[in-house]
């Protein structure tokens, strides 16, 4: 490499910078490789960001968590992106490769409530707060009775909307409650099985350009291999659908022995029809189970529509 330091860029929220410490961490374990003596994190306002009060699909929905960082590394003012998983369209940025993912954190989704109350023990009609149509969709199965309304923001300011009652309950990832040391706050903890996570829950993603052999070599040693075939076969299964953060798709993905098993579920847009699919194959076949998942659910979600 031609500079002895590069340069991360990510979201500028306490969470993402948390996300980005621990990459910039995982970096300097292998950055001798390449002579690289200083990383430094640089923090970038995405639209997703300023964008609060609104669904995000209402302004397109896709990358609006990474365009503004992805066009940093394509201009080289950074080296290294760093991303939630979760928020990346699934199709690849031309001239950009995401190719490593540290080891995955927790997936699963979490509660936070007044008074402490698991969702079945809320009043009926409690509001409770959701950003995505996946997790209203998925706790309608638990508790139809329930109104979901949007809530936006990041951790520290959803929770003050609900101390501050304008919601009874909130849902979030358990990713970012853990990497917040926010873990005092929570009510309950569905399993993945309850509510199947997004593609990609919990995965920090790290991006640079597809001609950069150097970085891409450092990359590669940073990779958690085991993460990346869970990411392999859920990002798959979005590729087929078509589909993005915004899309009401369940999909997760666990590595048992030599085995992946992956549970994915797809949701009409209005919520009322929901398709499912589990299946497993051996490790190396995880790229075409997420394909196979994708193209039965879609199969399926369109043959319901003709009858």
């Amino acid at each position: 490499m031609k500079n002895k330091k590069i340069i991360i860029g990510s979201r500028g929220s306490k969470l993402a910078l948390i996300y980005a410490e621990r990459a910039k961490s995982e970096i300097m374990k292998f950055a001798h490789i390449l002579g690289i003596e200083e990383v430094e994190i640089k923090s970038i306002t995405t639209t997703g960001d300023i964008i609060q009060n609104t669904r995000l699909s209402d302004h397109g929905g896709k990358g609006l968590f990474s365009k503004k960082i992805e066009d940093e590394l394509l201009k080289e003012k950074i080296d290294i992106a760093v991303h939630a998983l979760k928020d990346m369209p699934s199709n690849e940025t031309k001239g950009l490769i995401t190719n490593c993912f540290l080891e995955r954190n927790d997936p699963r989704e979490i509660l936070i409530s007044k008074d402490n109350k698991h969702i079945k023990d809320l009043a009926s009609n409690s509001i409770v707060g959701t950003s995505s149509f996946r997790r209203e969709f998925q706790l309608k199965k638990i508790r139809k009775d329930l109104n979901y309304k949007l809530i936006r923001g990041n951790v520290d300011t959803r929770i003050k909307k609900l101390n501050d009652n304008l919601y009874d309950a909130i849902i979030l990832s358990y990713a970012g409650i853990q990497s917040l040391n926010l873990n005092k706050n929570i009510s309950q903890i569905f399993s993945t099985s309850e509510i199947i996570p997004s593609a990609g829950q919990g995965v920090v993603a790290l991006q640079c350009k597809e001609n950069d052999q150097d970085l891409i070599k450092l990359l590669n040693k940073v990779n958690h291999q085991s993460t990346h075939n869970c990411v392999k076969a859920e990002r798959n299964v979005l590729k087929i659908l078509e589909g993005d953060c915004e899309t009401p798709i369940g999909v997760f993905a666990k590595i048992e022995k030599n085995n992946i098993i992956l549970e994915a579920e797809l949701f009409s847009l209005d919520g009322k029809k929901r398709f499912y699919y589990k299946a497993s194959k051996e490790l190396q076949l995880s790229s075409e189970l997420g394909k196979e998942a994708g193209t039965i659910l879609k199969k399926d979600s369109k043959n319901s529509y003709k009858k």
